[in-house]
């Protein structure tokens, strides 16, 4: 298991190692520079210069990637160009609205998924497992962003039950963090909600036809004991993978429905960064998301091995 466990983090530095050159390399092919945004239309073209060696643009690409990767090592993501900040600072500040965010919508993605998915198993293949199939069918079709703008119309305008969109950190009070989060958590928990109650569909049916789940039944065990204790508990692994996928998901790719509800997060910093050719820190961003999604994965494969006797007695021998 030890050995499993190092090699799983030893394979992670060729990932990010990738990752970095691939976002470092499509930063600075792109058309403009952060020197002429900072200076306006208006510079001269020899004060535009003069701030790009200051800023150390100047440099070749592969130097300066060099310096940059010999930072991060040191736990130096650099200074961004326009919030007269450390990287890494600027991260922290945003980190936490996408985190909370992050974890209510996996939480509206469980308590949805869960019971659609083990129903639609026990009704297999009637018009009740058509039926919620066929929503989550849809749930992954529609897009978070669109989804959002609808609650936002019926929830917020219509009703007024909610804000339309901001942000309150949790020492604001909890109700007054939480009912900033409710319409973005359930735009991107449904999305989820679906790739979950899918799998669960599957994993279930596939458990309730194996041997011992007929023997349960053969003894007169109550049905719901049958589904709960015994086919939920075994068909859960698979489960869990997705779970801890849709979360790395959440954590990465909440930018459009963060911008959509003003939420001062990851995915907003990234986009206000892009627009400002912030290279430093559209760099560190999107190395510090890639970083948290694979340790997820990491997480979840670990959990894996932990919990099924089957991957460990194969991983040890």
């Amino acid at each position: 298991m030890k050995s499993y466990i190092l090699k799983r983090i030893l394979s992670l530095i060729p990932v990010l190692l990738i990752v970095s050159i691939v976002v470092f390399m499509i930063i600075h092919l792109t058309p403009g520079d952060p020197a002429s945004v900072i200076l306006g239309p208006e510079a001269s073209q020899e004060d535009v210069k003069q701030l790009q060696g200051d800023l150390g643009l100047n440099d070749p690409v592969y130097q300066q990637y060099f310096h940059w990767v010999e930072g991060v090592f040191q736990g130096d993501l650099g200074d961004s160009f326009f919030m007269d900040k450390p990287v890494t600072e600027a991260i922290l500040e945003h980190l936490g609205p996408t985190i909370s965010l992050a974890i209510l919508s996996q939480i509206t993605a469980i308590l949805i998924a869960l019971p659609l998915g083990i129903i639609a198993a026990r009704k297999r293949g009637t018009m009740t497992d058509q039926t919620f199939m066929g929503l989550s069918l849809l749930g992954i079709s529609i897009p978070h962003f669109l989804f959002g703008l609808f609650l936002i119309i019926i929830l917020a305008i219509n009703l007024r039950w909610l804000p339309v969109a901001g942000y309150q950190p949790l020492s604001a009070g909890f109700w007054e963090h939480i009912k900033y989060l409710i319409m973005p958590a359930i735009a991107l928990g449904t999305g989820q909600a679906a790739l979950i109650a899918r799998m669960t569909r599957s994993s279930m049916v596939e458990t309730l036809n194996l041997n011992f789940i007929k023997t349960a039944r053969s003894k007169g065990l109550h049905e719901r004991k049958v589904i709960y204790k015994h086919t939920l508990r075994n068909a859960f692994i698979p489960i869990l993978t997705v779970i801890g996928q849709t979360f790395g998901t959440l954590v990465a790719g909440a930018a459009v429905t963060e911008t959509v509800f003003n939420i001062p997060g990851i995915g907003q910093l990234i986009i206000n960064s892009v627009e400002r050719r912030d290279y430093m820190v559209i760099q560190g961003t999107v190395l510090m998301v890639t970083l948290t999604y694979v340790l997820i994965n990491l997480l979840v494969d670990l959990l894996y091995g932990v919990i099924d006797p089957r991957v460990r007695l194969k991983k040890e021998s």
